[in-house]
């Protein structure tokens, strides 16, 4: 379900250029329509949230689906820009209830950063697929492939727990407890400032996912190298699973995402400076190897610091929240007159602000929390 929910996030570079090369869409048209669509992401999530708890979780499944499959299929028919502006909002809110309700069943878990790791691995195969296949198939077929991803998850209903079991006691091994747990507890702003840095890191991936292959377009790079290039990219993300896994077991959370965040920012402001060959090929590698650490940090942090699952039905309301405000951000620049350098700009800066929300929120929880020996930034988790 989650993987199907985060389909359209995976695919966004393709999209966008189907959007423009297929419906005529412009530079800034394409960032607003990729930001309703990964919005809608965000406000799915939050109703998901508000719901998860008082309805039936395969209900709530039910409806989401079919509303995702509906409104992809009527983008088919509706093809201006208007009515795919709004129509893309509807998916992504759909969309946004499914993955709320199946983050929240994985975020439940007494092992949730494991769980959220296996999805992630499991996001870098889609998103390889997705590189490959949605080139080849014309802008309908893209949609119907969509709306057809959900139908696998009506046939797995029986294994959603209908109604969230009791916030367990979680009694996790010297692996997998978060050091904030065996202090006094944690402070109640720290889940925020976690959910409002993942918000700020996605301004970052939305804007770059939805503009690098325009980006590498209006460089004169060739077309099908760029798109063997993106293809590849994504295998290489199940590297950054394992390499995250093991830096994570040696040196925590905290310090490895810290300095992650540094690095994602510098894979965008060296295309600041333009894009050639070498440098589009060395950005969007490490991108993609940077983000996987990324969220493999975020999501278990975020996991560790609440076991009710509560803020974990959130990630996906902040990872869309970033997505609407990046591609829009970008295509309020196009429509100035500003170039793609300055939106590679606005990239790094905003990790850069995610770094520092991040280290405020660590901050706060050292002091607050008053933990044990081995602290977020030294231990497992």
């Amino acid at each position: 379900m989650s993987l199907a929910g985060y389909s359209v996030l995976a695919g966004i570079p393709v999209i966008s250029t189907a959007w423009s090369t297929l419906l005529g869409f412009s530079e800034s048209q394409v960032g607003r329509v990729a930001g309703a669509d990964l919005g809608g992401l965000s406000a799915g999530a939050v109703l998901a949230a508000l719901l998860v708890a008082r309805w039936n979780r395969r209900i709530l499944v039910v409806l989401a689906i079919a509303g995702a499959v509906a409104a992809n299929v009527a983008c088919v028919f509706v093809q201006d820009y208007t009515g795919t502006l709004l129509l893309r909002f509807l998916a992504g809110t759909a969309s946004g209830v499914v993955t709320g309700v199946a983050v929240a069943t994985l975020g439940g878990r007494s092992k949730a950063a494991r769980a959220f790791n296996y999805l992630l691995f499991s996001f870098a195969f889609v998103q390889a697929g997705e590189m490959y296949v949605l080139p080849r198939l014309t802008m309908a077929g893209i949609y119907m492939l969509f709306a057809a991803s959900y139908v696998p998850a009506l046939f797995m209903l029986r294994w959603i727990p209908a109604q969230p079991d009791p916030v367990p006691t979680r009694t996790l091994s010297s692996t997998e407890a978060p050091p904030l747990e065996r202090g006094a507890g944690v402070p109640p702003l720290v889940p925020w400032l976690c959910l409002l840095a993942m918000a700020l890191t996605y301004v970052n991936i939305g804007a770059y996912w939805t503009y690098i292959e325009l980006a590498a377009a209006d460089a004169q790079l060739d077309g099908d190298w760029v798109g063997g290039v993106l293809v590849w990219v994504s295998f290489f993300a199940v590297l950054g699973c394992f390499v995250a896994t093991v830096i994570s077991d040696r040196f925590g959370l905290a310090r490895p995402l810290l300095v992650t965040l540094i690095l994602h920012a510098l894979t965008a402001a060296m295309l600041v400076a333009g894009i050639d060959e070498p440098r589009f090929f060395i950005s969007l590698y490490a991108f993609n190897f940077l983000w996987i650490f990324i969220d493999v940090y975020q999501m278990g942090s975020i996991a560790n610091l609440d076991g009710s699952g509560r803020f974990a039905s959130l990630m996906p309301s902040a990872q869309g929240l970033g997505q609407i405000v990046g591609p829009n951000i970008a295509a309020s620049l196009l429509a100035l007159g500003a170039g793609y350098a300055e939106i590679f700009l606005m990239c790094a800066a905003a990790s850069l602000c995610a770094f520092f929300v991040y280290a405020v929120a660590y901050l706060r929880l050292r002091r607050e929390s008053q933990p044990g020996p081995g602290d977020l930034a030294g231990a497992s988790g």
